[in-house]
């Protein structure tokens, strides 16, 4: 592999590492309830699924063959669940 090729690679992984740890801190501020109340995954699921992508993401790396999952895992959050719990608030 090229230097290039490896600096990309690299990009593209600390990409994914950022993206999981945003997806993380946002699961983490959250209140429990608010999963519940949206008919979303409980918290405890949510930053157990964020946990095991980051640390996918950092000794697997992107490439791996389960590395995708990672960076799946942490849009879904930031795609269907952040909007749902910022939405509205039930209480």
């Amino acid at each position: 592999m090229s230097t290039v090729e490896s600096w990309f690679l690299a990009l593209i992984n600390l990409a994914v590492i950022v993206t999981c740890l945003v997806a993380l801190i946002d699961a983490v501020r959250r209140p429990a309830p608010a999963f519940i109340a949206h008919g979303k995954l409980t918290k405890p699921i949510w930053t157990g699924i964020l946990v095991a992508a980051i640390l996918v993401a950092l000794l697997l790396g992107f490439i791996s063959f389960i590395g995708p999952f990672a960076v799946v895992a942490a849009i879904v959050y930031l795609v269907d669940v952040k909007p749902a719990l910022s939405g509205s608030n039930p209480w």
